[in-house]
Parts: C-alpha cells; sequence; structure tokens
C-alpha cells in the first residue's frame, strides 16, 4: 500500500496528542516518510500533510515561475508562511498545535482524510459537511457519486 486512502477520527488526549491511524503510518513507513510537511490547505481548513516531496513540488512550480510574479509570491506566502514540519513521537502521535487547531477548528477529535499521496487533518464536522457537499455538487452536476 502506497497510497493514504479513507478517512479516520481519532480522539486527542489530554497531552494534546493524536494517534494517526496504523494504515495512514504504514504507507508513511513504505514511503519511507520521517518527518511531515504540513501546511494549511488552500480552499479547505484543514492541514495537508506528507513527506518532504510534497513540499518540493510545490517549490518546483515556484522556481518555474516568476519570482515576481503574484502567483510566485502568493504560493510562497501559502506554502512556507502556511507550512511546518513535524514528527511524530515513537508510539505513532501528532502533537495538535495551536498552528493545527487554530486553522482547522479541530477541539478534542481529528479527522484523517486520505488524498492519495498526502492525507489531511479536519475538525470531523466540517469533514462530514465538506464531503456531504462534495456529494451534493456531483449529483447536481449529474455525476455519481463515488
Amino acid at each position: 500500500m502506497n497510497r493514504f486512502l479513507s478517512h479516520a477520527t481519532q480522539r486527542i488526549d489530554a497531552k494534546g496528542r493524536v494517534s494517526v491511524p496504523s494504515p495512514f503510518r504504514s504507507v508513511m513507513a513504505a514511503l519511507d516518510i520521517r518527518e511531515l510537511y504540513c501546511f494549511q490547505d488552500f480552499v479547505y481548513p484543514a492541514i495537508s500533510a506528507g513527506g518532504p516531496e510534497l513540499l518540493e513540488r510545490f517549490e518546483k512550480q515556484i522556481a518555474e515561475a516568476d519570482p515576481f510574479s503574484p502567483e510566485a509570491n502568493e504560493m510562497s506566502l501559502l506554502i512556507h508562511g502556511g507550512g511546518v514540519f513535524m514528527k511524530l513521537d515513537a508510539e505513532g502521535r501528532l502533537t495538535v498545535t495551536d498552528f493545527i487547531r487554530d486553522f482547522t477548528g479541530i477541539t478534542d477529535e481529528v479527522t484523517f482524510v486520505g488524498r492519495a499521496d498526502h492525507f489531511q487533518l479536519w475538525s470531523p464536522s466540517a469533514f462530514a459537511q465538506t464531503q456531504e457537499a462534495a456529494r451534493r455538487a456531483r449529483r447536481q452536476r449529474g455525476l455519481a457519486a463515488p
């Protein structure tokens, strides 16, 4: 398995840590991800997390653009100004920092959402509402829901 799939909701412990779901840790191990690059999603109230190659992909886009263009500056503000590196502890837990809480509205639970080459951290209610809105939008366009 080398893709982040599905979703799972986990409780945050008294010390502000949350266990990353086992299937996600397995993907991290298979892809040799030892450090997570986490950034505030461009569209959703979610934190996106993946290996360092996720950051490299965005930096490549910036390098290919005119460094003084609005697009390059916006991308840098989002991926550098809205990003951090984080590590799991020895038990596979991630600390839910203010960086995560303030952007997502996460309080006592986190929904981990697979997004193929990365995953996201969501407030459970925000994820449920956004996923339902996506289904509704597909139905309105005459597309079958997956």
